[in-house]
């Protein structure tokens, strides 16, 4: 029997892993780069069971596994071990007239010891990924994976217990005991991926101790589809992303379309038509599809898909199997925007499409709601997407795709408003948990009497024209034209 997780197994680890950092353990780039190399041998030697694990959790078809966790994971490893030794190197500041001679560099410190709390619907990939960051950053690590995804927690577990420092990389197992133990803890930084009413939570607890927090929430991210698209092509990435990303469990994945009154019948046929190429005439028959997680997740989206006027909105699909867990892929008609399918995130394999009379209106209607972590856009019009881009507030935009943004590491992933705070991937975990540090060294050579005491209507203005750098206005106090 497994023992039970107390205050005093909280409080000791954090001893534990404070004693490590303060050590100096995790700060050298050699121990940061041999975490990093242990855990590319978890991805690279453990693969079958990875995917082992996702299927007992999620269903989750091996494709999506290897490809959606395991290499996005592999290829956050190797550009860390790549880059590495340039992101921890200081960065030169300028300097000015007010400090010379003087040189400045900003440096990365690590915050300290940091607690990753991570989700179910990719539960290797929103656990790992947070922790390349935190070791890349030199900080002492907890691990908490999510307990809906039992397999995979345990596994996590397993692995980095095998692999990974244990005087500074742990791994919490357990539900809403450990991690409410675990926040009572004053950590350096809280990295939490989850819903939004559990960050609201996370961010109260890290507040009693003004500890910073990355939120990696969700929301409603909407598709736009404009008549002037690839309408083939557009509908099979959007198919990708909504279902082909753990049937709609996906923080990014999209939430509901909106398009032009007269073109929803085309999108609508052509999603039929491709649905049924990908996963057949039955697809809750399909092996290349995830199943929900749970019963209380099947239940929640049963609720939403029977809700009074939504249920006769169903234009394809709907059909729903609890003993399997499995909903199949359902497109619905101009629900009411008041209805829980619109008020709350789906997560699920729902898509309800919502008609304009001008697709002018698509602008009004996401701004009338709150900022969403992703939303996509189909269109060849090139004013289109510049307007949408620049116009549209979001954790990302996407222009012709769905959910692929996820995958650069050159660029930011994180949220705005109610879809979250801060961001991360590639340099930007990186960042994510260092402190950039000012340093500024100043010699004792040029030391100048106008900065001391008593002072003059000429030492003011002499001390101003430095602090505004006026190189000219200098030179007319010292000859005394000023």
């Amino acid at each position: 029997m497994a023992k039970v997780f107390e205050a005093a197994d909280a409080s000791n680890l954090m001893t534990e892993l404070r004693q490590s950092f303060d050590a100096g353990v995790t700060r050298g780039y050699e121990w940061r780069v041999s975490q990093l190399k242990k855990l590319l041998i978890i991805c690279d030697n453990h693969e079958p069971e990875i995917v082992s694990a996702l299927h007992d959790d999620l269903g989750k078809p091996e494709l999506e596994s290897s490809v959606y966790e395991v290499a996005l994971l592999r290829n956050s490893i190797k550009l860390a071990l790549k880059q590495l030794k340039n992101w921890m190197a200081p960065d030169k500041a300028k300097t000015s007239l007010t400090t010379f001679p003087a040189s400045a560099q900003i440096v990365s410190e690590p915050l300290g010891v940091v607690l990753v709390i991570s989700a179910w619907n990719y539960p290797f990939l929103l656990s790992i990924d947070p922790v390349i960051g935190a070791i890349s950053a030199g900080n002492a690590v907890v691990l908490k994976p999510s307990e809906l995804a039992p397999a995979s927690s345990s596994l996590l577990s397993k692995l980095l217990e095998q692999y990974l420092d244990p005087s500074a990389v742990r791994v919490v197992e357990g539900a809403v005991t450990e991690t409410t133990l675990l926040l009572e803890q004053k950590w350096d930084k809280i990295f939490y991926t989850g819903s939004s009413r559990i960050g609201r939570i996370i961010m109260t607890a890290a507040a009693k101790h003004l500890t910073p927090v990355v939120l990696e929430l969700g929301g409603k991210s909407p598709v736009v589809i404009d008549s002037d698209t690839n309408l083939k092509i557009t509908v099979k990435r959007i198919i990708a992303g909504k279902w082909g990303c753990n049937n709609g469990q996906a923080c990014i994945s999209p939430d509901y379309i909106l398009t032009a009154k007269e073109y929803a019948p085309k999108v609508i046929n052509a999603m039929k038509q491709e649905l049924e190429a990908f996963y057949g005439k039955n697809p809750m028959e399909s092996k290349d599809m995830s199943r929900i997680v749970n019963s209380n997740h099947f239940d929640r989206l049963s609720k939403i898909l029977e809700e009074k006027e939504v249920s006769d909105k169903i234009v394809y699909g709907g059909q729903k199997d609890r003993d399997n867990l499995k909903i199949a892929p359902t497109i619905l008609l101009d629900v009411p925007l008041d209805s829980l399918i619109m008020s709350e995130e789906i997560f699920g394999p729902l898509l309800p499409i919502l008609t304009l009379n001008n697709l002018e209106e698509c602008f009004d209607v996401i701004r009338s709601r709150p900022k969403p972590l992703a939303a996509y856009l189909f269109t060849q019009n090139q004013k289109l997407k510049e307007r949408f881009a620049m116009t549209v507030s979001a954790g990302g935009i996407v222009v012709n795709d769905i959910a692929v943004h996820l995958s650069l590491p050159t660029l930011p992933f994180g949220g705005v408003g109610e879809s979250g705070m801060g961001s991360y991937h590639g340099k930007f975990s990186f960042d994510a948990f260092s402190h950039k540090k000012a340093v500024l060294y100043k010699s004792f050579i040029g030391d100048a009497a106008i900065r001391y005491p008593p002072y003059s209507r000429g030492k003011l203005r002499l001390l101003k024209a430095l602090v505004n750098n006026n190189l000219v206005e200098v030179f007319k106090v010292l000859l005394g034209l000023s």
